[in-house]
């Protein structure tokens, strides 16, 4: 990293400190804040409430906690909630007709099909049924598009809430070696081409990479995305980086990321823990996401 032999969190070279911990939770109510504060102004001078559909098939769990979450944070912070809760045979004709629904309700400024699906539906085109300005998992193919040129629009709320975290270290991005582990369409593909507009240089990982364990130990910043427990050992942290871990697994009753946190601990500046780390800012950023849409669709309904 830059700095003259200086780590991201200013001890110098060989010597040893725990990474500093990047708190997800105190950065989401931040941000819950500022969405609050703003939709309390602007429907005390007249504005109508936003609006948030939920749209949750079958009866997954986890699914389902994640769910009531996103409803009950959107109440908290001024929002309608409308609440879709479809049987887990659902046919594909039928989820798509309550997408529509909530497509020209001119009160739902949000949509959210809670992935994954069922098996039998087809989850890319239940996606590409959203109307694309109230997308705010930023996952339309439209707004994914958006994302590749360059152009506005809702990002992905996962992969905005790692750069953002990334951001409070105080760390520039710019000229950086960031490695990402993990290239889906939800985290490691759009969280590459974030690291790119912040001038990263950027190497996107996966299951064929070969020797990947070089390509974690040269990475200035870490994002790891694939859904294993403590897959990537902790002694591969490059000393001083900065460490973003994105999954979520339960273990043995508790949760773990994909990182072995308590070796990359000890190697990294900066670190988010699990939970506590990127989970509680992606449901801020839907949140801030949703607000965005809103204010877009007021000025809309102002010019008409």
């Amino acid at each position: 990293m830059s700095g003259g032999g200086a780590t991201a969190g200013g001890a110098s070279d060989g010597e040893a400190a725990g990474a500093k911990l990047i708190d997800g939770k105190a950065e989401a109510a931040a941000v819950r804040a500022e969405v609050a504060a703003d939709v309390e102004s602007r429907v005390a001078a007249g504005a109508r409430k936003p609006g948030l559909a939920t749209i949750l098939v079958g009866d997954d769990p986890a699914s389902a906690v994640y769910v009531a979450r996103k409803i009950r944070e959107a109440g908290e912070v001024g929002m309608n909630s409308e609440h879709h809760a479809l049987p887990a045979d659902v046919s594909m004709q039928e989820l798509l007709a309550v997408i529509e629904d909530c497509n020209r309700d001119d009160g739902i400024d949000g949509i959210i099909v809670q992935l994954p699906l069922p098996a039998q539906l087809d989850e890319d085109a239940a996606v590409a049924a959203v109307d694309p300005t109230k997308d705010v998992d930023g996952l339309h193919p439209v707004n994914q598009g958006a994302l590749f040129t360059g152009r506005p629009g809702p990002r992905p709320c996962t992969p905005v809430s790692c750069v953002h975290l990334m951001d409070t270290t105080g760390v520039d991005l710019a000229g950086l070696h960031a490695v990402v582990v993990g290239r889906s369409a939800l985290v490691g593909k759009p969280v590459s081409m974030l690291l790119l507009e912040r001038h990263a240089t950027v190497v996107l990982c996966h299951s064929r990479t070969a020797d990947l364990q070089r390509q974690v130990e040269s990475a200035d910043v870490l994002v790891v995305a694939i859904g294993s427990p403590r897959a990537i050992p902790g002694e591969w942290v490059k000393p001083g980086s900065v460490v973003i871990d994105v999954g979520i697994n339960r273990v043995d009753g508790r949760l773990v990321g994909d990182i072995d946190f308590d070796v990359a601990r000890q190697r990294a500046a900066y670190i988010t823990p699990v939970p506590g780390g990127v989970g509680p800012m992606t449901v801020a950023v839907l949140l801030r996401n949703t607000r965005d849409a809103w204010l877009a669709s007021l000025a809309s309904e102002s010019a008409a």
